[in-house]
């Protein structure tokens, strides 16, 4: 069994860990002002000015519902992530390029974001491309990022630093949403039309991730890859040949594929419900911007006490089972949203937003540390590529289903309940995963302790 000892030299680098958090810090901004709140309904209102009087809009010759275009772009843009963030994930473990690759694809993301400050009128198509890049381009430099967690922290670290990752980020996001708000609020006396404070607040999202991007790409440090290319060999071939490997490796290592199963599961409902809420609170509920805004607001602050909390339940009752708690509690929130909420009730929204707000940064920075130990040393970046491909932002089962759902029925209700069947079959397969045989099959050292009830 090989040992974590190349991560412990530098896991008591209290600077790097602190750079690595500001990467959460910039990048949630992306998540929570274009991706949660500004741009679904944004974008929605967009192509409705551009659809025909039933509500249809044409996209190179294909009628689609104005209101399944949307999902529709963050399910593409995810699929077009499946098949490149593997090869990049690949080159990474290959090269030094890991924090090079971050701050490139970083800042093509924060320059697509603002360039979203030009969507207006009925150019939706305009949006949908720029969204495209930037969640992308957001898709690819957490692939880096989540690669570094190895290589910052020991094995006995990992919840807590990605734990506190999370939280930091929670607390980046809420900030500039705060402000966005206060914007918002104030948008009649300063003269500023809603689409307009829209526009901006997207600008404001993608200047926040570009400035604060500065600081990990200052304070992480390069290391040698443990791989080399062979001679005559270049990035790219070696990137298409390791990704080929790598799928006909996973095989042996039955317990991180069982993992990663049922996290791209879970995940991707995770990622739908934060993804469409606000589409669902405008459209369905009838809530105004405002009302959305605070209460993704909410979810932010509480989210950081969510995630500190979730890391410490995890060290009482075990990583496993911390997660699966928190899917139960996930499960609860789509029944509830489907048969209790109703129009026009924002107290029932602000309810449900600090249930999701409880659980939401718990279930994902556990299941990125709980990955991160069962990854063959030297694989972290190819490994998380194919991780990334259902991480925050980037789901796409879950708005296909979504859109799906939305296309045949025309109710926003029905598409949020269809969400359920991914939180079921996550825990489903989530419950089979052996955690210690995981960990062992990938050659990583065991954490001390494991809890008994990790041993399953």
């Amino acid at each position: 069994m090989q040992s974590t000892a190349g991560s412990a030299t530098t896991a008591n680098n209290r600077r790097e860990q602190i750079g690595w958090y500001f990467y959460d810090w910039a990048n949630s901004a992306f998540s929570t002002t274009v991706v949660t709140v500004f741009l679904g309904p944004y974008l929605t209102a967009v192509a409705n000015s551009a659809a025909d009087s039933a509500g249809f809009v044409q996209i190179f010759g294909v009628a689609v519902r104005a209101g399944a275009f949307f999902p529709a772009v963050v399910s593409l843009s995810v699929a077009l992530q499946a098949l490149f963030l593997p090869i990049l994930g690949a080159i990474a473990d290959y090269s030094q390029l890991k924090r090079r690759l971050l701050g490139i694809f970083a800042y093509l993301g924060a320059f697509a974001t603002m360039g979203l400050y030009f969507v207006q009128g009925s150019n939706f198509l305009l949006g949908g491309l720029l969204f495209l890049l930037a969640n992308l381009s957001f898709g690819a430099s957490i692939v880096f990022y989540n690669a570094f967690l190895p290589e910052i922290a020991r094995v006995d670290e990992r919840d807590r630093v990605s734990s506190q990752g999370w939280a930091l980020g929670y607390l980046g996001g809420g900030l500039l949403l705060a402000l966005n708000l206060v914007l918002f609020a104030g948008r009649e006396a300063l003269g500023v039309s809603d689409g307009l404070a829209v526009r901006i607040s997207l600008v404001s999202a993608g200047l926040w991730w570009a400035i604060f991007t500065l600081i990990p790409l200052a304070t992480l440090r390069q290391r040698q890859s443990i791989k080399q290319l062979h001679r005559g060999e270049n990035y790219l071939t070696t990137g298409f040949r390791q990704l080929g490997h790598t799928l006909r490796q996973m095989p042996r290592y039955p317990h991180t594929l069982l993992f990663l199963v049922a996290y791209l599961l879970y995940n991707d409902g995770i990622q739908a419900v934060i993804t469409l809420s606000a589409q669902f609170g405008s459209e369905e509920l009838r809530l105004d911007q405002q009302i959305l805004i605070s209460t993704i607001l909410l979810v932010q602050f509480v989210a950081f006490f969510g995630a500190l909390f979730f890391g410490w339940l995890a060290q009482r009752i075990g990583v496993k089972q911390a997660i699966i708690l928190s899917l139960i509690i996930w499960t609860g929130v789509i029944i509830a949203t489907y048969a209790l909420v109703q129009p026009e009730q924002p107290v029932q929204f602000y309810v449900l937003g600090a249930f999701i707000a409880t659980v939401l940064g718990g279930s994902q920075a556990l299941s990125r540390s709980l990955f991160s130990q069962m990854i063959p040393p030297g694989q972290e970046a190819e490994y998380f590529s194919l991780y990334e491909v259902s991480e925050r932002g980037t789901s796409w089962l879950g708005p296909a289903i979504f859109a799906l759902a939305y296309q045949f029925t025309g109710s926003y209700r029905i598409s949020i309940l269809s969400i359920i069947v991914l939180f079921v079959l996550g825990l489903a397969v989530l419950t089979r995963v052996n955690v210690r045989r995981a960990i062992a099959e990938a050659g990583n050292q065991l954490p001390d302790p494991v809890p008994n009830r990790e041993n399953r």
